[in-house]
This record gives C-alpha cells, sequence and structure tokens, in this order.
C-alpha cells in the first residue's frame, strides 16, 4: 500500500458560504471516523471566503475510494447541492520528496 495525497477544492454560491462550510465540518468528523484517513484538515479561502479546501492523506487508494462512496459524503453533498458553484475539483496524487524531509511532506 503507499499514501495517497489529495486536495479538493470546493466553491459556495455567493451568500451560501455558510452552509457549505457546515456540510463540510460535518464531513470532516465523519472522515476523521475513518481508519484509512491519515489527514483531513478544511481550509477557507482569505481571498475568496466562498472557496473551501481539503488537504488530506490517505493510508491507500483502497480507502480513498470508499471515503468516496461513504454515506457522509453522500449527505454532504446532498446538503450542499444546490449551494455549491459547480463541481469540485478533487485531485488525488502522489507526495514527491522535495528540500526538507521536515517540511515536504506532512
Amino acid at each position: 500500500m503507499s499514501e495517497i495525497s489529495t486536495v479538493a477544492i470546493i466553491t459556495a454560491k455567493p451568500g451560501s458560504a455558510e452552509q457549505v462550510e457546515q456540510a463540510l465540518q460535518t464531513l470532516a468528523e465523519g472522515t476523521h471516523a475513518e481508519e484509512g484517513c491519515l489527514h483531513y484538515s478544511l481550509h477557507r479561502g482569505l481571498q475568496d471566503p466562498n472557496v473551501f479546501v481539503t488537504i488530506e492523506k490517505w493510508r491507500s487508494q483502497e480507502d480513498l475510494d470508499t471515503h468516496a462512496k461513504s454515506a457522509h459524503i453522500a449527505a454532504a453533498f446532498a446538503t450542499m447541492g444546490e449551494h455549491l458553484a459547480g463541481r469540485p475539483t478533487i485531485v488525488p496524487a502522489t507526495p514527491l520528496a522535495v528540500g526538507d524531509p521536515t517540511k515536504g511532506t506532512f
């Protein structure tokens, strides 16, 4: 098994950021309980507060796939659906070793 990093960018419609943030906070709670979740953090844009970013680390691709099919993902997207400006951008990636190893990975 090799770890998978993922970045997701979720954009709320103007006036819907609070609803999206609440749904993402609930999603994070369920995600933290998943066995394969090594890291899952939620961030809100400083320049555009309608933009949210999750930074994730999963034990394996299988764990990420299980997460994508989870009930808390389905519930979050059902709640956020009409409040999203478009489809989220989800970028699974493999970490590369760069620079100072203590700062180049999480």
